[in-house]
């Protein structure tokens, strides 16, 4: 199968670093081609980040060939023919053809190889498998084209042994569809990743992670996640129940409100009902310390925010920050089930734009002067007059602060008998 067209929206193809590294690299018995997904990406009108070079030439001739061309090459990957070079600060892998002669899962034997068919075939999708050399040309040997047009997810080979041979080309299947495909997800695509569930546990977490994240944010995340919910392959990463109508919900929201796709945010949404589910889901996932904190902070009793009128939401407002008072409005939003009107949820998670938290206008110093010594109990009577403030809607009257901090001493004085 071998198809071509011609790439009339790449620039990067006739000037800047990429024609220069592909210039480089051509030529003197040698080729060079741009792969993955610079060339889906390109082909599907939409942005291209980072730019896979292929080549015909060994690590070696890569190297030398840089060097003499006062390039800085660095073997990212030598032993399996990756060598990145960076050219006006803009880093390139530069992969040598490769084909695989024995294969144990990630652990392949590989072969350095001059064919672009063997090349193309090891890859793991179709529209992953496509090359465009330096004239624009786009080479399709695995049957791409056509499954771009149709933004079909489809695996080269038997699904099956693709999947074999890695078991993260599971989430990888349904992540690639959430982004690029449309519609149902490739029936023998799907029933292969069903099949193969087992080996969703080999996996790193760092793998999962990488993967999941990902999902979160693509634009047909709903749509994969609902399948793979059904196909029963959510339960292995998270090790619990999946939300997918609050995952819904939750997308849904963030597009009302006009906010940027968040993954963390849509993780709680998905897999988080209480605290315990965060703290599980951060351990499987390997989440950084700051993904865990934000994520705990979510399940730390969402159900409170339902129903709460504005007085209430400021005083929440004020004690979670903007950030972690909007995602956890966010997930009681999302849990709602549209038992509520979406123009109350859209009220109080636009609270920020509308008010900013005043600050406490006690001092330690204030309480010092009424006869509280420094030490744990000053801390204490801090903390029962920032509560009298907060309920009293946060007055900045000098007269009535000097009241609250007179009442909390008092207070103080007669529950701890002083």
């Amino acid at each position: 199968m071998s198809e071509a067209r011609v790439l009339d929206n790449a620039p990067w193809l006739r000037s800047g670093p990429a024609a220069r590294v592909l210039a480089l690299l051509n030529g003197s018995g040698e080729e060079a081609r741009v792969v993955g997904g610079a060339v889906r990406n390109a082909l599907l009108k939409i942005p291209v980040a980072d730019i896979d070079i292929a080549t015909t030439a060994l690590p070696t001739e890569v190297i030398r060939r840089a060097k003499a061309a006062g390039i800085k090459s660095v073997p990212t990957g030598i032993d399996h023919g990756t060598v990145t070079l960076v050219v006006d600060g803009h880093p390139f892998e530069i992969t040598t053809l490769r084909e695989d002669t024995e294969t144990f899962g990630r652990k392949a034997t590989v072969a350095f190889g001059r064919d672009w068919v063997r090349d193309a075939e090891r890859r793991d999708f179709t529209i992953n498998g496509l090359s465009v050399d330096a004239a624009g040309v786009v080479h399709d040997h695995v049957g791409g084209l056509s499954d771009i047009a149709a933004r079909r997810v489809r695996f080269i080979g038997d699904p099956a042994a693709r999947i074999a041979e890695d078991y993260l080309r599971i989430l990888r299947f349904f992540r690639i569809h959430a982004a690029y495909g449309s519609g149902e997800p490739d029936r023998a695509g799907y029933l292969a990743c069903i099949g193969a569930h087992a080996g969703l546990a080999t996996l790193s977490a760092e793998r999962v992670r990488m993967e999941i994240l990902k999902l979160m944010v693509a634009g047909g995340a709903a749509g994969a996640v609902e399948a793979m919910a059904e196909g029963g392959l959510l339960q292995p990463i998270f090790g619990g129940v999946a939300y997918t109508g609050p995952f819904a919900a939750m997308i849904a929201a963030e597009r009302l409100l006009g906010l940027a796709p968040d993954p963390i945010r849509r993780l709680g949404a998905l897999a988080v009902a209480v605290t315990e589910d965060a703290k599980r889901v951060a351990l499987r996932m390997r989440l950084s310390n700051a993904e865990t904190k934000a994520l705990d902070s979510m399940g730390h009793r969402w159900w409170r925010l339902a129903g709460m009128d504005e007085a209430t939401a400021r005083r929440r407002l004020y004690r979670l920050g903007e950030e972690r008072y909007r995602d956890r409005l966010m997930l009681a939003w999302a849990r709602a089930g549209g038992r509520v009107e979406a123009a109350y949820w859209r009220e109080l998670a636009t609270l920020p734009k509308r008010w900013s938290a005043p600050k406490f206008p006690l001092k330690a110093a204030d309480f010092i002067a009424r006869g509280i010594t420094e030490g744990p109990l000053l801390g204490q009577v801090l903390a029962l007059a920032e509560d009298a403030w907060l309920a009293a809607d946060f007055p900045l009257d000098e007269a009535v602060v000097s009241g609250i901090a007179d009442r909390a001493v008092a207070r103080f004085a007669r529950d701890n008998r002083l």
